[in-house]
């Protein structure tokens, strides 16, 4: 059973440490992810044997125009949000006031993204989906919108007040319900259920976080002046703006990305990168939403505490090392088997797309600790920069690459955008943060990525000789954090770990 009580640290070693904190919220928020994840991959196995890698391909591209079109309407209220609620809570009244402030801006915000999809759906249409006559998906996407601007305002109050319990409990349940809409939608209506599968969750979660809100506490009952609300909503506005701006561009970012392969090699290779994207983002969930949800918070109060944060931003890189790695090798080793078991035979070409993206995966899950630093350090200008650039680098690799490589070239240029986000990143918070290049957190990335780079050499030369030698490494890396983490263990996976290490 999930709790929703606040989480506390455990002492470790006679020392409060970040570890244990970091492995609850990831067990939490992660366990929440794995249903998620579980529901999400039934969805997709059902439309890629009825669809096939068109219907992949344009379910990719209507979700991506989804999100873009969300974070752009949202106006950042997610990050924003987060941090004015949280700031409330220590000043008696002003609860109210943020809250009133949160849910007014978030259905401003719902309803203007709302109104701008359904009046631009024929320019959007032909821009991002490449014919008009798909202009009515566009329309019914004004309702995906409204719903997912406003799930983000709920998540934010949620996160804000620390019910990391009640944030997994809505996770589980609307996903769960996603899945079952989403597989009726296909299996009776097939290609006419498909903007029904698309929508699926948004009206999922928008339903089951009304009424988890429903359930909490009523806040102060202090007055909430007209005037205290509008200053409240000028704070989220400001607070937003850096963080809509990076949003967007990340959004439009994708779009352009999936734009660029459709119109020059078609919807079934977008399918193939899509079915590659998919896996990818959904396996390392569990690391980066924990992040949001308890490193950030965290990381912020120490920071308005006066400490130095570099302690804590290396453990939980190590943490978020140490969570991943087993997974990035195991799908590294089994790539043809897992895009098979997911998907079909017809999405082979996912593989090799597969691989460059888990490559790029283990870079993605060094550099978020780094990133989530800049913004509780206030920096909200450079993190907006440094996402537009990134973003920029790589739209352009794939320009350059795809029609000298193919359809492997969008894996490729995945790396080579979080190549350029890691050197950038570290770059701009190392000095500041007194963070040491001799860490166990680095030295285990430096383990990490000759891992993976090792197993897909292997991979290359070898099918199952690239199975082998990624088991054998995830084996090795899943015992190296059994080991690492074992204070940090509940008891009874403790005691059998070291059972295995007297045994070994």
């Amino acid at each position: 059973m999930i709790e929703t009580a606040e989480l506390e640290p455990v002492i470790i070693n006679g020392d409060p440490r970040s570890h244990s904190l970091a492995l609850r919220a990831s067990a939490i928020i992660g366990g929440s992810q794995l249903v998620s994840i579980a529901m999400g991959l039934v969805r997709t196995k059902l439309a890629a044997l009825v669809l096939g890698p068109s219907g992949i391909g344009l379910i990719g591209l209507l979700q991506t125009l989804l999100q873009t079109a969300s974070n752009l309407a949202a106006f950042g209220i997610g990050t924003a949000g987060t941090r004015q609620v949280a700031e409330s809570n220590a000043t008696p009244g002003r609860d109210r006031v943020v809250r009133r402030a949160l849910a007014t801006v978030t259905l401003s915000c719902a309803l203007i993204g709302a109104v701008a999809t359904l009046a631009l759906r024929r320019p959007i249409a032909n821009w991002a989906l490449g014919e008009e006559r798909l202009a009515p998906m566009v329309a019914w996407l004004a309702l995906g919108v409204f719903l997912t601007v406003v799930t983000m305002g709920q998540n934010a109050l949620l996160i804000g007040l620390q019910r990391i319990g009640d944030a997994a409990r809505q996770n589980i349940i609307a996903s769960i319900a996603a899945a079952v809409i989403g597989v009726v939608a296909i299996a009776v209506w097939r290609e006419n259920g498909l903007m029904l599968f698309v929508l699926a969750v948004p009206i999922a979660t928008a339903v089951v976080g009304h009424v988890l809100i429903r359930r909490l506490a009523a806040p102060n009952r202090a007055a909430a002046s007209d005037a205290t609300v509008a200053e409240e909503m000028r704070i989220l506005f400001r607070l937003g703006t850096a963080f809509v701006v990076a949003g967007v561009a990340t959004s439009l970012s994708q779009l352009a990305f999936r734009s660029i392969i459709n119109k020059s090699l078609g919807v079934a290779a977008l399918g193939h990168f899509q079915a590659a994207w998919f896996v990818s983002m959904t396996y390392v969930a569990f690391v980066l939403q924990a992040m949001g949800a308890d490193y950030y918070p965290r990381l912020s109060a120490a920071i308005g505490r006066g400490d130095r944060p570099g302690r804590l931003v290396q453990e939980q890189a190590e943490v978020a090392l140490l969570l991943a790695a087993p997974v990035l090798l195991g799908t590294l080793a089994a790539a043809p088997f897992v895009i098979w078991l997911l998907y079909s035979s017809a999405f082979a070409p996912a593989v090799g797309i597969l691989r460059w993206q888990i490559l790029a995966d283990v870079l993605k899950v060094a550099s978020f600790p780094l990133g989530y630093l800049l913004l509780a350090q206030g920096r909200s200008w450079t993190f907006m920069v440094l996402e537009v650039a990134t973003n920029l680098v790589m739209v352009a690799a794939l320009w350059l690459l795809l029609p000298r490589i193919g359809i492997e070239a969008s894996g490729i240029a995945v790396l080579v955008c979080y190549v350029f986000y890691l050197g950038v990143v570290t770059a701009a918070v190392w000095r500041g943060a007194e963070l040491s290049a001799m860490s166990p957190a680095v030295r285990l990335f430096a383990a990490l990525l000759a891992a993976a780079v090792a197993t897909t050499i292997a991979a290359w030369a070898d099918e199952w000789a690239g199975l082998a030698v990624g088991v054998i490494l995830a084996i090795l890396f899943g015992l190296a954090a059994l080991h690492r983490l074992e204070h940090a263990l509940p008891s009874f996976v403790a005691r059998f770990n070291r059972m295995l290490r007297r045994r070994g």
